[in-house]
């Protein structure tokens, strides 16, 4: 339903009482698109397991299944973010809602890796329609003293996500085939849907100019390359490959040629001016370091979990609360403590304690206690929560409530192209300390067999298995080589961590900065920052 016009720099009435509820709609948006990859990361074993238990899908397809829905997600971030301010965000957002159920009810018929490669990405285009606007939604219908607060509940829903993802996935795992991890979408996409309808006010950029096609179409085709670039340099576990040289290098040229064309245009996709800002600048180069962090070392717990440690889908999921328990608690009240004690110094300790997490990897084994790595868990959602939260505060404030969309989804990009890489760079790190551990104890297999048996753990066990009994040093062999690759990994993570870190401390504010002058370009001095129509 659409508000009537209201004087500008006030919310509407109407809006204002429901914004609480608004809030609960556009969390449960999110948390389809978050729940998602929470479930998949319980369901890589059951999909790499051969048919009619999974999909036999290898591990260069699983991370494939994984990272074409970040590929097409970041790449389209930016883009979509731009139709929401202009065509207006809840239309953006219903439309996103509905491909990405769509796409889910395929993804779970996939009769093959490559269909399922397929369906994920075309997941990825609804997805990236939902994560920008529904922040950009938020900032529009709360007043600037309440948005940290809503951004914080906001930010807690994808705890409550990563929360509940796991856990059913596990749940239809033990007792549905794999599939169930993407048809449970459907049903909640269609409740979202008639909510939004429903609850939702409609919103836009009130001036957006005319459209910049050069601008969007270099964003589309440099992060594109750009992406799988990355994807395929850790697929490859050669960042020298002429392919991956030359797609990462022409992303790059297309980025730096849409910087120069933002610069020179009249009416440009993106004010670039915003990253003059250093806050700005940091704070979104803080979100890159910290997902690149995150998700290239959370990829391999569910290996450590499920084969080295011989726990079921479920119980891994159950296993993994604590990360997402923590957020969900701690992301509501870290406007709290930012208040207290400042961005500068919770964002910086936020990112030294997700540093530490990372690096108690290295020294994990089959018999650590588990109540030692639920502590671990819990301590990396707690400093994941201290440090995205602020920043998207920091992020979204900086610039006027109407360019929302554009901010909220250099935000998201920043975030997905971080995870992608830390995936493909943290799993090409895996995969090769994995075998140059394992390769000793391969020489057991025939020669020919080697060079597969040696791409993960999962295939160095599926030949063991072939051996019967004799098998067994094989095997030791794996879970030893697995460790060993799982701390090298996890203190390449702890690094980019503290690389983070370094940058929150350098250059975040100690307090608060003023709101953002109303065309994006420079903070004033004495300006309140604009207020949203309601519409």
């Amino acid at each position: 339903m659409t508000d009537p016009a209201v004087p500008s720099g006030r919310v509407s009435e109407a809006v204002h009482r429901r914004r609480w509820a608004v809030l609960g709609v556009l969390m449960l948006s999110l948390l389809v698109v978050v729940i998602d990859n929470s479930i998949l990361n319980v369901a890589v074993k059951t999909i790499s397991t051969p048919a009619p238990v999974g999909l036999g899908a290898s591990q260069v397809e699983i991370e494939w299944a994984i990272n074409s829905y970040s590929l097409v997600f970041a790449a389209l971030l930016f883009s979509a973010g731009l139709l929401g301010d202009r065509l207006g965000r809840r239309k953006v957002l219903v439309a996103g809602m509905l491909a990405f159920g769509a796409c889910s009810a395929l993804a779970a018929y996939a009769y093959s890796p490559g269909e399922l490669i397929a369906y994920r990405a075309l997941m990825g285009l609804g997805a990236a329609f939902v994560m920008p606007v529904t922040l950009a939604i938020l900032m529009n219908v709360f007043e600037r003293e309440e948005q940290p607060k809503a951004i914080g509940i906001w930010a807690g829903g994808v705890g409550l996500a990563i929360a509940v993802g796991p856990v059913t996935g596990g749940l239809l795992l033990d007792h549905f085939w794999w599939g169930s991890a993407f048809l449970v979408n459907v049903p909640i996409v269609l409740v979202a849907v008639v909510l939004i309808l429903v609850m939702v006010p409609e919103s836009r950029d009130p001036a957006p100019g005319r459209v910049d096609p050069l601008g969007v179409l270099l964003t589309v085709v440099g992060l594109t390359l750009l992406v799988y670039g990355i994807v395929e340099g850790g697929r490859l576990a050669d960042f020298t490959d002429p392919v991956v040289l030359a797609t990462s290098g022409t992303g790059l040229l297309a980025l730096w040629l849409f910087v120069r064309h933002e610069k020179r245009t009249a009416h440009p996709a993106i004010d670039v001016r915003y990253f003059r800002d250093r806050v700005f600048s940091a704070a979104v180069t803080a979100v890159a370091l910290v997902f690149f962090a995150l998700m290239g070392v959370t990829f391999f717990s569910v290996f450590y979990l499920q084969t080295v440690r011989g726990h079921s889908p479920l119980e891994t999921g159950l296993l993994m609360l604590p990360l997402a328990i923590a957020q969900l608690i701690a992301a509501p009240r870290a406007r709290l403590v930012v208040e207290r004690f400042g961005h500068r110094v919770v964002t910086t300790s936020g990112l030294l304690l997700l540093a530490a997490t990372l690096a108690s990897f290295a020294v994990f084994d089959e018999r650590t206690p588990l109540w030692a790595l639920e502590l671990v868990f819990f301590l990396m959602g707690l400093g994941m929560a201290h440090v995205v939260t602020p920043t998207n505060v920091l992020i979204m404030q900086a610039v006027p409530r109407e360019k929302a969309g554009s901010a909220s989804a250099l935000s998201s990009t920043f975030r997905q192209v971080g995870g992608a890489l830390g995936i493909a760079v943290l799993g090409s790190v895996l995969s090769a300390a994995y075998r140059a551990s394992v390769e000793d104890g391969l020489a057991v297999l025939p020669e020919a067999a080697r060079h597969t048996a040696g791409e993960s753990i999962e295939a160095t066990l599926a030949a063991a298995h072939r051996l019967g009994a004799d098998g067994a040093p094989l095997v030791a062999a794996a879970h030893q080589s697995f460790l060993h690759a799982m701390g090298a990994t996890a203190l390449w993570g702890a690094a980019v961590a503290v690389l983070g870190a370094v940058v929150t401390a350098l250059f975040l504010p100690a307090r608060t900065p003023r709101p953002p002058a109303p065309d994006g370009a420079r903070r004033p001095t004495r300006a309140r920052a604009p207020r949203p129509t309601g519409r």
